[in-house]
């Protein structure tokens, strides 16, 4: 809830790339011998997004800000901080956002680091540009945060149905075109073993149950700080004030679950049937999260850009119902940090909102069986030439330990 007096930063556009490859779920459902609506209607998943070898971290990355400056709203030297949050990172020590650094072409007094904190960590960037642009060192320049990550489990595990891959650019800027960001926000944090990756395993470790729990437990945490936070302002129901509500989504039955905890803590004390409250928070559901996870039902887990993710969708498929709604945003990363934060939609956002795309890319993707799946994970990265399917950037493979990337010729469309 921005005062009056408040400086307004925000997101002045967004911008969305997944690898051109897709595995439908129900083939893998059908290979693995269990039954499709399991996933389709356990999960909400429909389809997963696959990376193919020349696909990191720092080329999803790089195509997703690609696609962002392509649409005219910024240039490279207008950048003054770049952060890169990813769970998936491709060195120890050395930054991927120093790669996508050079890739894009930004300027050297751009401050530019990696951001880890699993699921939140773009949330966490996207709160450190806020803050930075409301200081003395942002110096009118804008701040680019992107969230890039790539999902991998066993193969044959419980969790194989919940991969995928996914970048979202995040441009910030003072007086933003697409979203304002208000000042408040509510957090929470504790230290839990729910999802993690040790440093010496290329797929990561869940403890599922437990890791439900851990998000809702964050959620009621958050929730309540945000109220903490407000200070006796906008005391209305959340249900009632925002337009729309938006969740991290590893899997898309995730942000109904989330959505049903939250409507039980904002109603509990004002709506004593219980039957009442599930009333309305189905009906809730319906109306404010559901139209943000088509995306997420089609791509699988993206990590860090999982919530953007939504918010890309959501915006690109009403961008001309946007201007003056308010939404909810919430984020949660194991281990476990977690925030809620609200926006509003400015009276420009129909127009940033329409060069988003989302669509576009869903459609141009090409359709991989289960055996060419599994070839493709089992392949070590950079082992195959980037020939089907590149973006404007891809990963060359590593000589002498460095890794190498390239922009394409052209960036390839499926089929080409």
């Amino acid at each position: 809830m921005t005062t009056q007096n408040s400086p307004v930063v925000g997101i002045d556009q967004l911008a969305v790339y997944v690898p051109r490859y897709v595995l439908e779920l129900e083939k893998l459902a059908n290979a693995r011998g269990v039954p499709p609506e399991k996933i389709s209607i356990g999960l909400g998943a429909h389809e997963m997004a696959v990376a193919p070898p020349w696909e990191d971290t720092v080329t999803l990355a790089a195509n997703a800000a690609e696609r962002l400056f392509a649409q005219g709203w910024a240039r490279p030297e207008e950048v003054g901080l770049l952060l890169v949050a990813t769970e998936t990172a491709v060195d120890h020590a050395k930054p991927a956002s120093i790669f996508v650094h050079e890739l894009l072409g930004l300027p050297a007094n751009c401050r530019t680091f990696e951001l880890k904190h699993a699921c939140y960590g773009g949330t966490a960037g996207v709160m450190i540009a806020r803050d930075w642009l409301l200081s003395p060192a942002a110096r009118g320049r804008k701040a680019l945060v992107i969230a890039s990550d790539i999902a991998r489990y066993d193969l044959h595990s419980s969790a194989e149905f919940t991969q995928g891959a996914g970048a979202a650019a995040v441009l910030l800027s003072a007086d933003p075109k697409l979203l304002e960001l208000a000042p408040e926000s509510g957090v929470f944090a504790g230290n839990v073993y729910d999802f993690w990756r040790p440093l010496e395993r290329r797929e990561a470790l869940v403890d599922g149950k437990f890791s439900l729990d851990c998000y809702l437990d964050a959620l009621s945490g958050a929730l309540a700080d945000y109220r903490a936070a407000l200070n006796g302002r906008g005391g209305e129901p959340l249900l009632e004030r925002f337009d729309a509500l938006l969740y991290h989504t590893p899997f898309p039955k995730m942000a109904y679950k989330a959505h049903l905890r939250l409507a039980e803590v904002d109603s509990a004390a004002r709506i004593a049937d219980p039957e009442e409250r599930t009333r309305l928070a189905e009906k809730t559901y319906a109306e404010l999260v559901e139209p943000s996870l088509l995306m997420a039902r089609r791509t699988g887990n993206s990590y860090t850009a999982s919530l953007y993710l939504c918010l890309a969708w959501l915006a690109s498929q009403r961008a001309a119902t946007l201007p003056g709604r308010e939404i909810g945003l919430f984020s949660y990363g194991s281990g476990c940090c977690a925030e809620f934060f609200t926006g509003r939609f400015t009276e420009r956002a129909a127009e940033a909102a329409e060069k988003i795309a989302a669509a576009e890319l869903l459609d141009a993707r090409r359709s991989l069986s289960v055996e060419e799946y599994e070839r493709c994970a089992a392949t070590a990265v950079g082992e195959l030439p980037a020939t089907d399917g590149a973006g404007a950037f891809f990963f060359a493979g590593v000589r002498d330990d460095r890794r190498h990337y390239a922009r394409a010729q052209r960036a390839l469309g499926v089929g080409a």
